[in-house]
């Protein structure tokens, strides 16, 4: 019973091991999840997804489970030093803003989260 075996890393069985994983840092998405709180109070989203991969993290805001998103925030830092990390892109697939900030990123989504509130 005291024999502790160890779990066989990908290096140890001949593979190299892959890149580290792009995720959102806690602030990031406390930025993030604090936008979304607010247009789901605003009665406008009603769903999200989180998509961690090798080359980008992405956030997906849905207004319905069903379809497809109606912004995405994706952090790609490959990009880092020629357009700026952070993308967001709309429904239909184009980049609406690109950057270096996630505050600029978002400041779109937060004048549209102003009209909603406003009417």
């Amino acid at each position: 019973m005291s024999n502790v075996t160890p779990f066989p890393s990908q290096a140890a069985q001949g593979a190299t091991a892959p890149a580290g994983q792009t995720g959102f840092d806690r602030l990031e998405l406390a930025r993030i999840m604090d936008l979304y709180g607010r247009m789901v109070a605003a009665g406008h989203w009603r769903d999200y997804a989180i998509d961690l991969g090798l080359e980008a993290a992405i956030f997906s805001a849905f207004r319905r489970a069903a379809e497809r998103p109606e912004f995405r925030i994706e952090k790609r830092p490959s990009l880092r030093h020629r357009q700026g990390m952070w993308a967001l892109i709309g429904e239909a697939g184009h980049v609406l803003k690109r950057g270096a900030e996630l505050q600029g990123i978002l400041a779109p989504v937060e004048r549209r989260l102003l009209k909603i509130v406003g009417d």
